[in-house]
């Protein structure tokens, strides 16, 4: 039986890391998932193990290298943002790879600010609200003034992705999707590293630009590699490529990211405090996008209904869409007319609701659903406004959710809502950003699988 061709991509999120092979039609043809223990950084913080991620990724490639069932034709990587590995003069790792959930020093944060014209100019100008470690820049910034013997030691510092990729070719590169995400390095006005990253001496402290659909380096002289991608700005290449006209990507999990790759107008102060952000594509070019803490709410209102009305943690999954009981808790014209106000990060208010006053689960449920839908609303339309969206492509766990699509599609009654289906859509997006250097094949038109809904209905494509 001949080899088959394929792409092997390295997909490192915090709890599970793996590694993809597509075939030529971009279909997973195989799959190795694996999850490593954290270690501790100096502070007893949990971290990233940095030392078993790298061996994970040497052993397995070599493994696969010499399966009898694929010849590998190039390799890339996806990867969690906001965290850097740090090299020393002999390109070896030194320190931690930081938690970016580890409290900031509040003191050398106000230092920061202070010094660079305040939390909404930085803001502004970096489209990165104020998060801490989040703004992997901030992580070298405490390293300057806190730690500055291993800062001076530092030869490289590669955002995750790009150490990923200097694991197999030795090459030290940076990449715009991993330096433009929240990072406060890039100054979207002027379009390079903004003037802190000079003063400061960070921008020695950082490898050279690649594009992200360049090759990085080779394995055996023969095998090309690329530079790795942050795994949102990733996820988005697979509807890139597919989708020309205007459209946002509802992104649904324990956050719910409303990304609009067509929205390039500045972040003012309101966006910022409503959570909302600017990334760069693999292109370059701004995506803005907003978060609702939406599904985190889902799963803790759900156990609170399962306890209420004693039924199973999951029964929400066996409700069916009601569009008498939407009516009677609260229609979603009322929503639409409601007054856009409040952070986007708050609870809706089904947090305020006696659960007493439901007569079943059912009723309970439309109306947690429903008011989930009145902040989605809300978060959405900081990217949508002014835009001529066309399509809205609903991935993840809410896609699943009759009740959230349904009125959803009500809410935006002039745009098509989709729910959208993208089998590890980072790692896709990661090859598609190689396709031209392994694949002579056009890109095929049904990587994407997608059902319309309508309020009264849903038809399938």
């Amino acid at each position: 039986m001949s080899k088959q061709n394929v792409i092997a991509i390295f997909d490192v999120g915090k709890t599970n890391k793996k590694l993809l092979l597509f075939n030529e039609q971009y279909k997973l043809v195989h799959e190795l998932s694996q999850q490593f223990a954290e270690t501790t950084d100096e502070e007893g913080f949990l971290c990233e193990d940095v030392e078993a991620l790298t061996q994970w990724v040497k052993d397995s490639f070599n493994n696969i290298l010499h399966n009898e069932n694929f010849t590998v034709q190039t390799v890339n990587f996806s990867g969690y943002g906001a965290s850097f590995v740090y090299l020393d003069d002999a390109l070896k790792v030194f320190l931690p790879l930081y938690n970016y959930l580890k409290p900031y020093p509040p003191l050398l944060q106000k230092q920061f600010y202070d010094t660079y014209g305040g939390e909404s100019k930085v803001a502004k100008q970096t489209a990165s609200p104020v998060l801490g470690n989040l703004n992997s820049g901030m992580q070298l910034y405490r390293l300057k003034y806190q730690k500055s013997v291993e800062f001076n030691r530092i030869k490289y510092a590669l955002h995750l992705p790009q150490y990923l990729s200097f694991i197999l070719t030795n090459k030290l590169y940076s990449d715009i999707t991993s330096i433009g995400c929240h990072t406060n390095l890039w100054d979207f006005k002027i379009n390079q590293y903004h003037r802190w990253v000079k003063k400061e001496g960070i921008d020695t402290k950082l490898a050279p630009m690649l594009n992200c659909e360049a090759i990085a380096g080779y394995v055996n002289e023969t095998v090309p590699v690329g530079v790795g991608l942050h795994d949102s700005s990733a996820a988005l290449i697979p509807y890139l490529a597919a989708f020309k006209e205007p459209f946002i990507l509802l992104s649904t999990g324990t956050w719910c990211i409303s990304l609009n790759p067509f929205n390039h107008t500045p972040l003012t102060d309101y966006e910022l405090h409503q959570d909302s952000l600017c990334f760069l594509s693999y292109l370059g070019k701004p995506v803005k996008a907003s978060r609702l803490f939406a599904g985190y709410e889902h799963e803790q209102q759900t156990k609170l209904l399962a306890d209420h009305f004693n039924k199973p943690q999951n029964y929400f999954a066996t409700v069916l869409f009601n569009p008498q009981l939407c009516n009677q808790v609260k229609t979603v014209k009322k929503i639409m007319t409601s007054q856009v106000a409040g952070a986007m990060v708050q609870q809706s208010n089904f947090t305020k609701r006696n659960l007493n006053v439901f007569v079943s689960y059912e009723a309970a449920y439309h109306q947690l659903i429903t008011d989930i839908i009145e902040q989605q609303i809300k978060s959405t339309k900081l990217v949508l406004t002014g835009t001529a969206v066309k399509r809205i492509f609903v991935d993840g766990g809410f896609s699943q959710n009759l009740i959230y699509m349904h009125l959803l599609a009500q809410a935006f009654a002039g745009i098509e809502v989709y729910a959208a289906a993208v089998a590890q859509a980072s790692a896709l997006g990661a090859a598609l950003a190689m396709h031209q250097h392994w694949n002579s094949k056009p890109l095929p038109s049904d990587i994407i699988e997608l059902k319309l809904y309508t309020f009264s209905k849903e038809t399938h494509l």
